[in-house]
C-alpha cells in the first residue's frame, strides 16, 4: 500500500525554483491565496438563504443562549451540531469590538479555509511527490463552486476541513501511521460535530470499504490506524451528545430521528448536475486522468483512496443532505487530488485550450466588473450605468480608497502572472487560480456594497421595526419564511407565531406579519385587520412583507367567540 515516496512530510509544497522570477511568482501565488481567504469576509450583511439561520445561532450563542441546542428562530429542532456555531460565535465575542457580529463571527472561516488548503496541498504532496501539493491546492481554489461558498456562515465550511484532514489521514496511514491515526480521529470528529454524522459516516465508509475491495489496504498497519483513529475521535463523538442527551434528551430525540430519516428527497440526479459546473476546472482534468491512469486506475492504492472517498461521498450527500450546492464540497477534494496529479499528462493542445478559456473568461470579467464600477461612479457610459443602477436598486456611488488599492493590487498580480507565465500545464492551472482569485476580490471590493444592497434584508428588517407600535401583545405571521424569520430576530429581535392559514390567528395577538409571494394570490388575515406597513427589498418584486394591526374592540369579541367554543 506504500505509495513509494520518501520526503519530509514538512517540507515546502513546490518544487524547487533556480530562477529568482520563479521564487517571486509563487510568492505572490501565496499571497493570492491570502487574498483569496480574506477577500469577501467582511462587508455585508447575513445573506440568505445560507447566512440566515446561522447569524441567529450565533447571535443566542453570543448572549449565552442555546449553546448545546444550536437553533435558529423559527426553527423547532436542532439541524446541526455546534462546532462551527462556538467557534463563530468566538470570533465573534473576540472581534466584537472592532466589526459588526456577522463580520466578526465569519473571519472564522479564514481558520478553516486555512486548514483544508494545507490538509489539500498536503494530501497532493502525499498522493503524487513533491512539488504537486501547490498544483492541488491552485486547482481546489480554481473550482467554481468553492469559493462563494467558503466565504459564507455555513457549518459545512468546518465539515470540508475535517474530510480534507481525513481524506489526508487515510493517504498518510501506511508512512506515518500514528500521526495519520489522530489526524484521521481530529477530522472524523470535526466533520461530525458540524455537519453530523452523514459527513463523519463518509470517512467511516471510506475506511471499511478500502480494504474490503482492494487487497492493499488489507494490513495490520492499516487496521491499527483505524482503531486508533476511533479512540481519538471518540472524545468528539459522544461529549456533544451525551449532554444533549442529559440537558435536552427531546431535542436529542428529534435530531438523532431527522439525522435516521436523512433528506426527504434522493438527490444524486441534482448532485451530478451540480458536480458538472461546481467542479470546474477539476473534474475534465480529473476525468482525463481517470482515462490516462485506466490500465493502473484499480491497482494503485492513491487511485483506489480517491475513487472509493468519491463513490461514498457521492452515495451518502444523496441520500443524506437537502438540494443545497454547498453540500456538494466533498466531492471537490478527490476531483482535485486526481486532476492535479494529471495536469502533466495532459495533452499540449487541451492545455493550451484550457488555459486561453481561462485568460479570455476572467480578462473579460474583470473588465466588467471595473466597466460597471466606472460606469456608476461617473455616469457613463449612460447604457451601463442605467443598467447598474437597475441592478444594485440604487444610484449611489461608492468610492473607497482602501478597497480601491486592494481591486488595483489583485488586477496587477493577475497582469504580471499572466504576462510572466509560461504557455505549459502547470501554468495553466495556475492562471486560472490566480483568475478566479482576481475576478473574485474585484466583486468583493468594487461591487460589494450594490451586491449586499440588493441581496441584504437589513434595510426592510428595520423599516418594519419602526413600524412597529409602541404597545402591543405579539404578533402573528403567516408565509414568513425561514431565512426571513431567522434575519427578524437577528435585526430586530421580534419574535413571531406562526399560524397554518392566513385567517386563522391567535386571539391575544393584536398584530399581523404576512409575507406574500408576487407568484400567489394576494392574501390578507381578514377584515377586522387593517394595513400598518407594507415593505420589501429594493430589488426585490416577488417578495413583499405586509404589517397588519387588529381593529380595536374585535380582540375581545374573538376571546369571546374562542371561549364559547
Amino acid at each position: 500500500m506504500a505509495f513509494e515516496l520518501e520526503h519530509d512530510w514538512q517540507a515546502h509544497l513546490a518544487t524547487p525554483r533556480a530562477r529568482v522570477g520563479e521564487r517571486a511568482k509563487t510568492h505572490l501565488l501565496i499571497l493570492l491565496c491570502i487574498a483569496w481567504i480574506f477577500l469577501g469576509l467582511v462587508g455585508h450583511e447575513p445573506w440568505k438563504p445560507d447566512e440566515a439561520q446561522t447569524i441567529s445561532i450565533i447571535k443566542n450563542m453570543s448572549e449565552g443562549e442555546s449553546l448545546l441546542t444550536p437553533i435558529a428562530a423559527g426553527q423547532q429542532t436542532i439541524e446541526y451540531p455546534p462546532l462551527y456555531y462556538w467557534s463563530a460565535t468566538g470570533s465573534a465575542n473576540l472581534l466584537s469590538a472592532i466589526l459588526p457580529l456577522h463580520d466578526a463571527a465569519r473571519v472564522v472561516n479564514s481558520l478553516w479555509m486555512t486548514i483544508t488548503l494545507l490538509m489539500v496541498g498536503m494530501l497532493g504532496r502525499e498522493l503524487w511527490g513533491v512539488g504537486i501539493g501547490r498544483q492541488i491546492t491552485f486547482i481546489f481554489i480554481a473550482s467554481i463552486g468553492l469559493i462563494a461558498s467558503s466565504h459564507l456562515l455555513m457549518p459545512q465550511v468546518a465539515s470540508l476541513a475535517g474530510l480534507s484532514m481525513a481524506l489526508y489521514a487515510l493517504a498518510l496511514a501506511k508512512r506515518r501511521p500514528l500521526r495519520a491515526s489522530a489526524l484521521l480521529g481530529t477530522g472524523i470528529g470535526i466533520s461530525f460535530l458540524a455537519t453530523g454524522p452523514a459527513s463523519a459516516l463518509i470517512v467511516f465508509a471510506t475506511m471499511l470499504f478500502l480494504p474490503i475491495l482492494f487487497g492493499q489496504w488489507r494490513s495490520k498497519s492499516f487496521v491499527i490506524v483505524c482503531i486508533l483513529s476511533l479512540l481519538a475521535a471518540s472524545p468528539w463523538l459522544a461529549i456533544w451528545p451525551w449532554l444533549l442527551i442529559n440537558n435536552e434528551p427531546a431535542q436529542f430525540s428529534a435530531w438523532w430521528q431527522k439525522v435516521i430519516h436523512g433528506s426527504a428527497t434522493i438527490n444524486h440526479l441534482y448532485t451530478l448536475r451540480t458536480v458538472l459546473w461546481f467542479s470546474w476546472p477539476a473534474l475534465p482534468i480529473a476525468a482525463w486522468g481517470a482515462w490516462r491512469y485506466r490500465a493502473v486506475f484499480l491497482n494503485k492504492p492513491k487511485m483506489q483512496l480517491l475513487l472509493v472517498f468519491f463513490a461514498v461521498s457521492f452515495i451518502i450527500i444523496g441520500f443524506a443532505f437537502e438540494r443545497r450546492e454547498i453540500h456538494a464540497l466533498p466531492l471537490l477534494l478527490p476531483l482535485a487530488a486526481l486532476a492535479g496529479g494529471s495536469i502533466e499528462t495532459l495533452k499540449r493542445g487541451a492545455a493550451g485550450a484550457l488555459d486561453w478559456f481561462g485568460l479570455l473568461l476572467f480578462g473579460i470579467l474583470g473588465s466588467l466588473i471595473w466597466l460597471g464600477w466606472f460606469a456608476m461612479l461617473t455616469g457613463k457610459p449612460g447604457k451601463i450605468a442605467e443598467r447598474m443602477q437597475f441592478l444594485a436598486a440604487t444610484q449611489e456611488a461608492h468610492l473607497n480608497l482602501l478597497t480601491l488599492a486592494a481591486a488595483l493590487t489583485v488586477t496587477i498580480i493577475w497582469l504580471f502572472v499572466v504576462a510572466n507565465s509560461k504557455r505549459s500545464n502547470r501554468g495553466a492551472l495556475t492562471n486560472w487560480a490566480v483568475g478566479i482569485t482576481m475576478a473574485w476580490g474585484l466583486l468583493m471590493t468594487l461591487w460589494l456594497p450594490w451586491i449586499d444592497n440588493a441581496r441584504s434584508y437589513k434595510h426592510v428588517m428595520l423599516q418594519l421595526n419602526e413600524a412597529m407600535p409602541a404597545h402591543y401583545s405579539c404578533i402573528n405571521s403567516f408565509g414568513v419564511g425561514a431565512a426571513q424569520t431567522a434575519l427578524l430576530d437577528y435585526y430586530t429581535g421580534l419574535a413571531i407565531k406562526p399560524q397554518g392559514a392566513v385567517h386563522n390567528s391567535n386571539p391575544s395577538c393584536d398584530l399581523y406579519l404576512v409575507q406574500e409571494d408576487s407568484n400567489r394570490p394576494s392574501k390578507t388575515p381578514g377584515s377586522n385587520w387593517q394595513l400598518l406597513w407594507t415593505g420589501n427589498r429594493a430589488l426585490d418584486r416577488r417578495e413583499s412583507f405586509h404589517l397588519f394591526l387588529r381593529n380595536a374592540g374585535e380582540a375581545s369579541g374573538e376571546d369571546e367567540a374562542s371561549k364559547r367554543l
